[in-house]
């Protein structure tokens, strides 16, 4: 074993351990990768369907509607991430309201403990995404669903063929933040069980005491996984100018490193102002 040590015995970092673990991961250090990857996916489709559901009731004319819609924003993004998967995988069951079993669905085995990661994730998300969406279609000039009943669509048709494709430009940007953090929020699953790479990495660490070396080779995974995010959504948001004929969004470097000015990713600056400040990634208070 390589290891470095400082002559006072501060510093132990055995390298050879460090390059091993990076270049030749174990089986169970990439089942965590790979359950990390597919929940981040799952929980986030299933929270941009829910969060366009919850958008939808937040702009209903009918006041109680949006009000259900307001209080469910309310209370999902005024409570910790932590909490609430605590509160659906334990408290549920403790209280014999619910109780998560495993269960297949097209042939595969879902484990309980993954079902309340899902569904957890999914609802928190959702609340963001809400939003997010919500000041995505506000961002469409009114004109446009006038314009479309005007030549005789129903509102349902207007929303689904005019105003969410033209929304979409507005919503990818603070969507892809919101994947990239998922993907970061999903470390908190080890609190229930949840095998993903920040709990399997807790295990390497506990049976080979090289917390320090293990915990920084999850960091770079963690960072990998993020930048090819990065490069996705890059590429998501110029299909997305170029089809609307919107200015080229930040690069990939200028997403990793800083170094934009002037208004958000693919929004003119005219637009951008008058913008309402929800169209930009909401604050996440988890």
């Amino acid at each position: 074993m390589h290891v470095i040590a400082a002559p006072d015995g501060g510093l132990n970092f055995d390298s050879a351990f460090f390059w091993d673990a990076l270049l030749h991961p174990s089986a169970a250090f990439l089942d965590g990768l790979w359950q990390t990857v597919y929940i981040s996916v799952v929980a986030q489709a299933l929270a941009v369907v829910i969060g366009l559901g919850i958008a939808l009731m937040r702009r209903s004319k009918k006041r109680w509607v949006a009000g259900i819609a307001g209080f469910y924003i309310w209370v999902i993004r005024g409570t910790p991430l932590l909490v609430q998967l605590v509160l659906v995988y334990n408290g549920l069951a403790a209280a014999k309201i619910y109780s998560f079993s495993d269960a297949t669905l097209f042939g595969l085995v879902v484990p309980g403990v993954i079902q309340a990661a899902l569904f957890t994730l999914a609802i928190n998300e959702s609340a963001y995404m809400a939003e997010i969406i919500r000041a995505g279609i506000d961002s469409v000039g009114k004109g446009q669903l006038e314009a479309a009943l005007a030549i005789g669509m129903t509102p349902r048709a207007a929303m689904r063929w005019i105003i969410l494709p033209q929304a979409l430009r507005f919503i990818v940007p603070p969507l892809g933040n919101n994947f990239n953090a998922m993907m970061k929020t999903t470390s908190i699953l080890s609190v229930i069980g949840v095998e993903e790479l920040f709990l399997n990495t807790q295990a390497v660490s506990s049976t080979t005491f090289r917390t320090f070396e293990i915990f920084i080779v999850a960091a770079l995974y963690y960072l990998l996984l993020t930048t090819l995010w990065s490069f996705v959504q890059a590429w998501i948001e110029s299909r997305l100018n170029a089809a609307t004929g919107a200015p080229r969004p930040p690069s990939v470097i200028q997403r990793l490193f800083g170094g934009g000015r002037g208004a958000p990713p693919g929004i003119p600056v005219a637009q951008s102002a008058a913008r309402p400040p929800d169209a930009a990634a909401p604050a996440r208070a988890r």
